[in-house]
């Protein structure tokens, strides 16, 4: 998920998996709602899907990389806890699209939550 401070604009994808292919397509997104002048910061942490050479991050996007075992400092880790600890704690999910109708009941906007 990236969120623009400023305006609170976010792009957000929910994918089965986390990898180097799903982090390139979620920068695409990134990069492609950004406006013909602008340019995106993004805070990451150091996973090896953000830290590798083959990830494909678009000229109009910088990474900031926080520093190692930082939790505190990655905003998006304060929505996650949230999450699980008010809607997804004490759960099995059957499958992956279980959780997805989990997470959707949250009430979060996901493209994937408006079909």
């Amino acid at each position: 998920m990236g969120v623009e401070p400023g305006s609170g604009h976010s792009v957000a994808l929910q994918a089965p998996a986390v990898n180097i292919g799903t982090m390139s397509v979620f920068l695409k997104m990134v990069a492609e709602e950004l406006g013909q002048d602008d340019h995106a910061v993004l805070m990451m942490d150091q996973a090896g899907w953000h830290k590798s050479k083959r990830l494909n991050v678009p000229d109009n996007i910088t990474i900031l990389y926080l520093p190692p075992y930082s939790p505190e400092l990655n905003p998006v880790e304060r929505l996650w806890g949230y999450l699980r600890s008010h809607y997804l704690s004490n759960l099995a999910f059957d499958d992956y699209q279980h959780l997805l109708k989990s997470v959707c009941s949250c009430g979060y906007l996901l493209p994937e939550c408006q079909r």
